[in-house]
């Protein structure tokens, strides 16, 4: 079997970054839930974009997609997290 070597400094410090800016996201949603909406409903309504009107549906129901988008925010924080812990236990080996 061969051995397993550490990933470069630069994949983890992407790695990290990349889910710093997903953390950073997940707090706007849940302790700027009513500006996070309105960024979002802007942004949607503002650029053509393919399925726009898909998304702006989704976000029709408001409470719906609040509840919708806090429970896969709590998934993601744990897989974030979890992958986070796994990519800096291989690097330092």
């Amino acid at each position: 079997m061969l051995p397993i070597q550490p990933p470069p400094l630069g994949f983890v410090l992407a790695f990290l970054l990349f889910s710093l800016i997903f953390l950073s996201n997940t707090f706007r949603l849940w302790f700027n839930t009513e500006k996070y909406y309105q960024d979002l409903y802007n942004s949607l309504t503002r650029s053509p974009m393919p399925f726009k009107e898909f998304f702006l549906m989704r976000l029709k129901n408001r409470k719906r997609w609040e509840v919708e988008q806090k429970i896969f925010s709590m998934i993601g924080i744990v897989a974030v997290v979890g992958m986070d812990v796994f990519v800096v236990m291989a690097y330092l080996g």
